[in-house]
């Protein structure tokens, strides 16, 4: 489809948007006015304040069309005199894509590439234009497949994609934000009318009665049927568009392997797929796994960490397979991108150019001081909370991140452990190590990304230079060694049930007698026991957390022999059906000379 008829398509497909609009705000009007003309004045009022209700959303919806179809991207702008490569390579890209170049480029820290251009009177004029550029991509890429990835990019410009894009995405945002407005209402509706039953529920249960069933099922039905006729134009809006955006982007993907050659291309794609995989499992299981103990990696390493997941022997085997598979499946009837798999398939089938991939630089290089450029993007990137973090090297920012972790692991046992009346004594807690007190940083920071902490022991952190060892972060109250202490105790004085008794139980759980329910409740006590147990030996043994890039971390004695397989074998025959605390005590006294 050539440009005039794109634009056209794009102008009858807004025209549609405000047409539906005029149709749902004169049905409202016209409600309105039969209202006052016929019905009671209190029947009126009521309508015409629903009507106004309703029409909000819609009237939004349609002031959205003056505003940028796209979100600012965060993002670090790089100046021609700062990065002159970089400017001088895409350059030299736009000009063999035979289009104007970017007027801004911004470093971001997504394991992905984009384009976007201000175009004025909805995209009939060109405007500004910014090329986007994630700093995992210049981690993981050589310099041909960045070229590539870059050429993808610009020749959205060439085939005026980003101009029509004023038209066509602020349309189907427009109907899209309209639709949510809509569905937001009838959540609010459903929420309140779920918390009003619930309510009348307990009272009926406060005075004997049996409770009704909570139903919402007409709540919030008056917002959920006038966003049906924009749902749907929503549907009809993005199939009409969803051909010609996976149009452009393959004849995007030929004018890469045009420029950067047939092989740098389809291994660029591949690359990209094993490289956003890659990029979330680090930002969420490395990066930001010591947010909840206040802490972050190095400066620069926020970003820049990601290079040595990339770089480690054991992950190899696992990033190959990533490349040789992509995704095959289709994310959305929607995406305006084919699959990748369809996409690597398509640029391998062109015919042979002669340009045989060769051993090539990493596209990093194209960067000026590298190390300056990752600390300034988490400046640009992270928020003012996130950047107020501690900052620890990646040793003790996995240790102190695990105690934190196995510490709040371990709550729910040391809870059933004081509900079931065991007091810490003196004499209990004698031979003990002091408690170190608690640091300033033991409150949990506002986490720096969207990605979720890790839960205790799935943590995979990474390793990379030395630190000094710090006391972990310790909670107040009696220090986990005294509570190991007191539970082995119960054990031998024939209470281990008797404590079990106090964890959380779920329904079935809390149902469940005799041995049933024993074994309900024995992996939690399993668990609980190996928490304590590794954060003992943390408190008195000086075993350290050791991390790693290629497993997860693992606890390490300073002999260096790991402990958790011995305190998983110990612990084991603690919580068994007849207990015995022995192979543990001698665990801990043999490596916890203190205990």
């Amino acid at each position: 489809m050539g440009t005039s008829l794109r634009a056209l398509r794009a102008f009858a497909l807004l025209a549609g948007f405000h047409l539906l609009t005029l149709a749902v705000l004169g049905a409202l009007l016209g409600a309105d006015v039969a209202a006052w003309t016929w019905a009671p004045t209190a029947v009126a009022v009521k309508l015409t304040v629903l009507s106004v209700l309703l029409g909000v959303p819609v009237v939004r919806g349609t002031l959205t069309l003056g505003r940028p179809g796209h979100a600012d991207v965060a993002g670090l702008p790089v100046t021609d005199a700062g990065q002159p490569e970089l400017w001088r390579t895409v350059r030299s890209l736009a000009e063999r894509a035979d289009t104007r170049p970017p007027d801004t480029i911004l470093l971001t820290g997504d394991a992905n590439a984009g384009v976007s251009e201000d175009a004025r009177l909805l995209g009939l004029l060109p405007g500004p234009r910014r090329l986007y550029v994630g700093v995992p991509l210049l981690t993981g890429l050589t310099e041909p497949q960045l070229h590539a990835v870059l050429a993808h990019e610009l020749a959205h410009y060439g085939n005026t994609d980003t101009r029509l894009a004023g038209i066509t995405h602020r349309g189907r945002d427009s109907v899209l934000r309209t639709v949510e407005a809509f569905q937001e209402q009838e959540r609010k509706r459903i929420d309140k009318e779920h918390s009003r039953q619930e309510r009348a529920a307990a009272k009926a249960v406060a005075k004997g009665r049996e409770a009704k069933p909570v139903k919402t099922g007409r709540a919030g039905l008056t917002y959920r049927t006038m966003a049906r006729p924009f749902l749907a134009y929503a549907r009809f809006y993005l199939r009409a568009t969803h051909g010609a955006g996976r149009a452009q982007e393959l004849a995007a993907d030929r004018t890469a392997a045009r420029i950067a050659g047939r092989d740098a291309t389809a291994s660029a794609l591949r690359e990209t797929a094993a490289l956003g995989a890659a990029h979330d499992f680090y930002m969420s299981r490395y990066a930001t796994m010591g947010v909840p103990a206040g802490l972050l990696p190095p400066r620069g390493e926020v970003f820049g960490g990601l290079r040595h997941l990339l770089t480690a022997p054991e992950r190899q085997e696992d990033l190959a397979e990533l490349r040789s598979e992509p995704p095959s499946e289709e994310p959305s009837p929607y995406d305006t991108h084919p699959p990748l798999a369809d996409r690597c398939r398509l640029i391998e089938a062109l015919p042979d150019d002669g340009r045989e991939a060769a051993p090539a630089r990493p596209a990093l290089t194209l960067l000026r001081d590298v190390e300056r450029v990752l600390a300034d993007l988490e400046d640009a990137v992270l928020t003012p909370e996130a950047l107020a973090l501690e900052r620890v090297e990646w040793p003790e920012l996995t240790h102190r991140t695990m105690y934190a972790l196995t510490l709040e692991e371990a709550r729910p046992v040391r809870e059933a452990l004081a509900a079931a009346g065991t007091v810490i004594t003196a004499d209990a807690t004698a031979g003990f190590p002091a408690p170190v007190p608690a640091r300033p940083t033991d409150a949990v920071a506002p986490t720096p990304t969207a990605a979720p902490a890790p839960p205790a022991h799935a943590a995979d952190p990474a390793g990379a230079g030395t630190s000094a060892p710090v006391p972990a972060p310790r909670a107040p109250g009696p220090a986990p060694a005294a509570d190991l202490a007191a539970f082995l105790d119960a054990v031998d004085a024939g209470l281990l049930w008797q404590v079990a008794g106090h964890l959380p139980k779920s329904p079935e759980a809390a149902r469940a007698r005799g041995r049933a329910a024993r074994e309900f409740l024995r992996p939690a006590l399993y668990s609980g026991l190996c928490n304590l147990t590794e954060l003992t030996l943390a408190d008195t043994a000086a075993a350290r957390w050791q991390p790693s890039w290629a497993e997860p971390a693992r606890l390490l004695l300073p002999t260096g022999v790991r402990a958790d397989e011995a305190v998983a074998a110990a612990v084991r025959q603690a919580v068994d059906d007849v207990p015995d605390t022995a192979p543990l005590r001698e665990l801990l006294r043999t490596t916890a000379p203190a205990f």
